[in-house]
């Protein structure tokens, strides 16, 4: 196994790179010198996105029995506070409330069809010796999809 740090590669990130070699840098590698954080311009998408995946993945830390016991909806809510107006890249009112709207008719999905989020998660960290990416798409190189 390679002892250089890997590469995490997502479909999006290949295209950013297939379209402009520049844009997978500033999305995907350069970090602010000042903050050493990835330097995001958010937009109404990407607020959505956030808010729905902080919501369901907070349940995964949680007992399965627990998970629903709090309303996903009042965490969303709460949550949402976050990117709310400007925050979010939203233009005006009308829009924040649409894509919110989206967001809560997400959750209410879940909460109607919980699938596997009501079974027993089990947490796996790369430090574990028996940790394989399933998706490695170079050994060289060590880049993995994910």
């Amino acid at each position: 196994m390679p002892t250089t740090p890997s590469v995490w590669v997502s479909n999006s990130s290949i295209s950013d790179f297939v379209n402009c070699p520049r844009l997978y840098f500033l999305r995907n590698v350069y970090k602010d010198p000042k903050t050493n954080h990835k330097i995001n311009i958010i937009s109404p998408s990407l607020a959505l996105g956030q808010m729905v995946h902080e919501v369901l993945e907070a349940l995964s830390f949680l007992p399965a029995e627990d998970r629903f016991k709090e309303s996903l909806l009042d965490k969303y809510s709460t949550s949402w506070e976050k990117v709310s107006g400007k925050l979010g890249g939203f233009k005006t009112h009308e829009e924040e409330e649409a894509i919110k709207e989206r967001g809560l008719s997400m959750l209410k999905r879940v909460i109607d069809n919980p699938g596997p989020i009501l079974n027993k998660t089990i947490k796996v960290r790369k430090e574990d010796p028996n940790y394989l990416p399933r998706m490695t798409l170079s050994v060289e190189d060590n880049i993995i999809l994910c």
